[in-house]
């Protein structure tokens, strides 16, 4: 399944597209939203990335390093954060909720980590994506 329903390079999905596909969750994606701008000296841009299996996505960049992707989805949408090893091991030790505990734990281990892809549909899941963000940029980002 595709981290989010825009998957076609060639149609960029408009603004009004991208709130109607999340539908319920976009109050969540809103707040979350400005959270990062709020928190984080970032830079935004809303682009196609790594291919027909992701989609489309708002990316949040600080000093062009990652910070995370949002990917608009049906009824939710998509949080990637990549996440150091150090950082895998500390995460799996908080205190987060399901959606982002089975993301953490079946993420493809890499040497430099794991792309972690958290479906968000509750304000208890984006409040776990700004602790791992919180948790990305202590650990280097």
């Amino acid at each position: 399944m595709p981290a989010g329903v825009f998957t076609d390079k060639k149609i960029k999905p408009s603004t009004d597209e991208i709130q109607h596909s999340m539908g319920a969750s976009l109050p969540i994606w809103q707040v979350l939203v400005a959270n990062i701008r709020e928190t984080y000296p970032v830079l935004e841009d809303f682009k196609f990335m790594y291919g027909k299996n992701y989609g489309w996505a708002l990316r949040f960049r600080i000093k062009g390093k990652l910070l995370v992707n949002l990917y608009p989805n049906r009824d939710c949408f998509t949080a990637q954060v990549n996440l150091s090893p150090d950082a895998v091991e500390r995460a799996l030790g908080m205190d987060l909720g399901c959606h982002a505990h089975e993301a953490i734990a079946n993420a493809h281990p890499y040497p430099e980590g794991r792309w972690v892809f958290i479906p968000v549909d509750s304000a208890a899941d984006r409040q776990d994506i700004l602790l791992l963000l919180a948790l990305r940029v202590e650990t280097r980002l």
